[in-house]
């Protein structure tokens, strides 16, 4: 059933000490790795830029925790924001690209009420793929007020 050119090929072949039709697929195994080598690096860079967009997320949401638990515990408001402030910037140092932002979302600063947060910062996203794509994540926490917190 083979035309007359495959059967010149294979007599050649098996002259040559080929006895199959192997040798026509010589050097494919070179070509395929040539050509997915560059798509799995790029999927592996894809799986580690996300992986770095997850941990900056989890850091804002540490971030945004602790500046609610430090804020919560001062005697005013305006010591509770500035140690805010300091605990959100230390948990994010080196995680952001630009300032650190921490606004007060709750109304007052009574006993017995809530002391809420919103930390947000800009992370480089996928920038480990040369892609500057500035992402800006935010989270919120609330600590309440203990009633018995710092008075000096």
């Amino acid at each position: 059933m083979r035309n007359a050119w495959t059967r010149a090929v294979l007599s050649r072949m098996r002259a040559c000490g080929r006895s199959s039709d192997r040798g026509l697929d010589r050097g494919l195994s070179t070509i395929e790795v040539v050509i997915l080598a560059p798509v799995m690096i790029l999927f592996i860079l894809l799986l580690v830029a996300f992986g770095q967009l997850v941990d900056a997320r989890g850091g804002v949401d540490g971030a945004a925790r602790d500046a609610a638990r430090a804020g919560s515990i001062q005697k005013d408001l305006g010591t509770a924001m500035a140690e805010a402030r300091a605990a959100a910037t230390a948990d994010l140092e080196g995680m952001c690209v630009g300032p650190v932002t921490v606004n007060q979302t709750s109304a007052g600063f009574e006993p017995g009420t809530f002391f809420t947060v919103e930390v947000s910062c800009r992370v480089r996203g996928l920038g480990i793929l040369g892609l500057d794509m500035e992402t800006t994540l935010k989270a919120n926490f609330s600590s309440s007020l203990d009633p018995l917190r710092r008075s000096a």
